[in-house]
């Protein structure tokens, strides 16, 4: 579908994007995340394919076809940036027909595709509402009829929830991903948050400093990240090495089962990838007890809306890990791995 080769972007001496590649558009993935952190050039990544941002060398090809020196207006691409952009002092329906006019439709096909649209977002009784009376959710809602409006062939999204709260943003990540699957239009979105992607996109690709580092779908990229600094970046917080032999390996932290090849291999713990188990004072634990656990003193506790999160330090280090039972700083505790909780590194 689209086809990025040895593309550069430049802001003046300062060089952005330097021969990257990406290809994006698997059979069954309609929405790609393209997730990094702050300044790793994902939104130039995306104003360029967009046709706003010109290449200092490399193509960027859609179906084949050439648009490196196609502009923007004839990509027939749809884009919603993170603040919407929606055109102040005009309606609803004024900012979704925007396209529509641009485009010639008629009048009475703009009045029926606004109607779909409104719906499509389910915002059906608000084409009459001002834009300036809308809620953060209802713009970001509109900004995305808009664009969806004029059947793009690709749909870009940058960043669309970053101003919205918590709830909000995840409320409303499920929602956009439900109404581009509906209109059945391919989707790129631009995002640093995990959950926001993870809750979005069939296919999520990590980018770092300019370069993609992983492509994969969710639940193999959270298993198996390709290096420490994407693991890291992905959760993990504590890195561990282990020699596998039959599926299983003793570690610092204790044994792990895993079905992975004999030899050795780099492990990323996230905090759910331990669970944590009050201690008696002679060190063993109570109730359930875990032959071969390692034993800690607990230095911080959060109350998570997810659960109650530990920083445990133990003989072999720090360790993050979380716990059923109520636990306070220095209490003993007994930690499991729980083995599909964790990462192995560059598998």
């Amino acid at each position: 579908m689209l086809q990025i080769e040895d593309v550069g972007v430049r802001y003046g001496s300062t060089v952005v994007l330097d021969g990257l590649s990406w290809t994006v558009g698997t059979s069954g993935s309609v929405v790609t995340a393209l997730l990094g952190p702050s300044g790793c050039g994902k939104s130039t990544l995306i104003r360029a394919v967009a046709g706003l941002e010109p290449l200092s060398h490399g193509q960027i090809r859609f179906d084949g076809d050439d648009l490196s020196e196609l502009p923007a207006h004839r990509r027939d691409f749809g884009v919603v940036f993170q603040d919407g952009q929606l055109f102040p002092g005009r309606t609803v329906a004024s900012n979704i027909a925007y396209g529509l006019r641009m485009r010639r439709w008629s009048r009475a096909a703009i009045r029926t595709r606004v109607a779909e649209m409104l719906d499509l977002v389910r915002l059906p009784d608000l084409a009459g509402r001002g834009v300036d009376e809308l809620s953060g959710g209802q713009a970001q809602r509109v900004a995305l009829a808009r664009a969806l409006a004029p059947r793009p062939r690709l749909l870009l999204l940058d960043e669309p929830l970053a101003a919205l709260d918590r709830l909000l943003r995840d409320q409303l990540a499920i929602e956009i991903a439900e109404i581009v699957r509906d209109a059945a239009t391919p989707t790129i979105v631009v995002t640093h948050d995990h959950n926001e992607a993870a809750l979005m996109a069939d296919t999520i690709s990590v980018m770092r400093e300019g370069e993609l580092v992983q492509t994969d779908v969710p639940e193999h990229l959270w298993s198996s990240p390709v290096d420490e600094w994407t693991a890291r970046f992905l959760g993990v917080t504590t890195v561990i090495g282990a020699e596998f032999a039959d599926g299983s390996a003793q570690t610092p932290i204790g044994p792990v089962g895993l079905p992975v090849p004999d030899g050795p291999r780099l492990l990323g713990l996230r905090p759910e990838s331990m669970r944590a188990v009050r201690a008696g004072t002679d060190g063993d634990v109570v109730g359930d007890h875990i032959e071969g656990d390692v034993v800690g003193v607990v230095t911080a506790v959060a109350d998570l809306p997810a659960g109650r999160r530990l920083r445990v330090v133990t003989d072999v280090g720090e360790v993050d890990a979380v716990a059923s039972e109520r636990v306070v700083v220095g209490d003993r505790v007994g930690l499991l791995m729980v083995g599909e909780r964790v990462a192995v590194i560059g598998s």
